[in-house]
């Protein structure tokens, strides 16, 4: 069962025990306010021995009583919205796993647990607009608190929520004059959870990386794009797990390129270090990478296939296709959600943050990023050089094939530097970004048509296979082999308006 979600859309106010009520009609927009009504609701928050969610300011609770009874997960998203995402109660200690994978990531292995119970006294004020929609509910919430990991002592307090139902965020914006006129104020998300653990509560997890200045230290550049590609994993593996489309596309799109700025800036580094972390992600792209080549694959040939003309259509064409792949998925995916549930995969997320905020720099790291980033993005550039001469000197056939494939992968790691400093060099990285760009979507093309020829040449090579299955299958190699002479003529044409590309130092 999926989770059902929403962005978070509500303001708190910390309220004092004598604060008079607001003057809810006094709201800009607001026609009509009904009376209260009073409700108990029971919430039991959870998190690891190390409180690894609130570090991240992430919340899950589960509440009884009110009408959001059931459990709820709360993930912050920028520094004003949020995500929460909803289960039904269910079992009191078992989390539904439509929400565990959506902490995974972050939990790493360690167990949930109760960490605090909050009990609340709420009265409930519902606000409807001219037309009689009904805009927000006013929560007056009386909270007695209790930390049970680690345990502490009760205490209490008395907050008030505005949660828009129908009405526009600009309702909060007008709600809050009036709300502050009594004396309350604005309270930040989390702060229920933050003073039932009182000094328990963890320091947020800052990375301390900002935008890269041009005379800031080089290594800002890493730490930079490091710090937006991690993000990125972190939040397309949930994903993953729940099998969305193109999310491993996505998530192995970050782990390739963490790689490429890890290799683009190797000698800011520690040598050691960097071959270490470059070996495991290299492994997560490898495990990411099997079923999505088959992902891939299996739409390109259910297109060309559909694109036959009817007579070749008319045997069991597909069926082979489809029984093939549809197995290799299977047993790829399966294995890639084995390595996400891995000891190996959680270190890894571990060591990616830790070498993000203490990296292991060499004094070089410290050098002005302008011109110490274009020595290091001049230098891939020339290993595309490199690669292309390669290629151009290569014979026909399956050598050529590796040879282009290898341009492929050097100019998606030029991309990917060039993506690092377009902070510091603007236009002139965007460019080399979109070129680069070019050349792999061209050679990605060449190399799947390479996939897949050799794909239908070993299921071509099975005895049994219906004749008209078989001239189908090499009608389709006829067109890929079309696709992939195509593909080396656009190469050609996009390398000349490329080549020689640079930054200036």
């Amino acid at each position: 069962m999926q989770p059902t979600g929403y962005p978070r859309t509500e303001h708190s106010y910390d309220a004092g025990a004598s604060t008079p009520f607001p003057e809810l009609p006094d709201i800009q927009g607001v026609e009509r306010v009904e009376a209260p009504v009073d409700s108990r609701l029971d919430a039991v928050y959870f998190d690891t021995e190390t409180l690894a969610l609130a570090t991240r300011r992430i919340t899950l609770r589960r509440r009884t009583g009110g009408i959001d009874h059931g459990w709820q997960l709360s993930i912050p998203h920028g520094s004003a919205q949020g995500q929460e995402l909803n289960a039904p109660l269910g079992q009191p200690d078992a989390v539904p796993r439509e929400l565990l994978t959506h902490v995974l990531a972050y939990t790493r292995g360690e167990d949930l647990l109760p960490i605090a119970r909050l009990g609340t006294l709420r009265s409930t004020c519902r606000l409807y607009g001219p037309g009689g929609e009904h805009l927000a509910d006013f929560a007056d919430d009386r909270i007695h608190a209790e930390s049970t990991h680690p345990p502490g002592p009760g205490m209490e307090w008395r907050e008030w929520k505005l949660m828009l139902v129908h009405g526009g965020t600009d309702l909060l914006v007008a709600a809050e004059e009036t709300l502050t006129a009594t004396g309350a104020v604005r309270s930040s998300p989390g702060s229920e959870l933050a003073r039932a653990l009182g000094g328990a509560y963890p320091t947020e997890r800052s990375t301390g990386t900002g935008r890269p200045r041009k005379k800031g230290p080089a290594f800002d550049v890493v730490a930079a794009y490091l710090d937006v590609q991690i993000g990125e994993l972190l939040s397309e593996d949930p994903c993953v797990r729940l099998g969305e489309p193109e999310s491993i596309h996505q998530m192995r799109s970050a782990t390739r390129r963490i790689r490429s700025v890890l290799s683009t800036y190797a000698s800011l580094l520690t040598a050691m270090e960097v071959r270490r972390l470059g070996d495991e992600l290299k492994w997560l792209t490898r495990m990411l990478g099997r079923p999505r080549d088959v992902e891939v694959m299996r739409e390109r040939l259910r297109r060309h296939i559909g694109e036959l003309p009817k007579p070749l259509r008319a045997g069991p064409v597909s069926e082979p296709i489809e029984r093939e792949l549809g197995t290799a998925y299977n047993v790829d995916y399966r294995e890639l959600l084995k390595a996400l549930e891995s000891d190996r995969y959680y270190r890894l997320l571990d060591d990616l943050e830790q070498f993000r905020d203490h990296p292991p720099t060499k004094a070089r790291a410290s050098k002005p990023a302008h011109k110490e980033a274009a020595g290091l993005v001049n230098k891939t550039a020339k290993r595309l050089d490199r690669s292309h001469k390669a290629a151009v000197r290569a014979k026909a056939g399956g050598t050529r094939d590796t040879a282009l494939h290898q341009v492929r992968k050097d100019a998606k790691r030029l991309r990917h530097a060039a993506e690092s400093v377009t902070e510091i060099h603007g236009k002139r990285a965007r460019k080399i970004s979109r070129k680069t760009h070019r050349l792999q979507s061209i050679l990605g093309d060449h190399q799947d048509s390479v996939m897949v020829r050799a794909f239908l040449d070993e299921l071509v090579s099975e005895p049994g296979l219906p004749e008209g299955t078989v001239r189908a299958y090499r009608r389709v190699q006829r067109i890929e082999k079309d696709i992939a002479r195509t593909a080396v003529k656009k190469y050609s044409k996009a390398r000349k308006k490329s080549s020689g590309l640079r930054l200036h130092r």
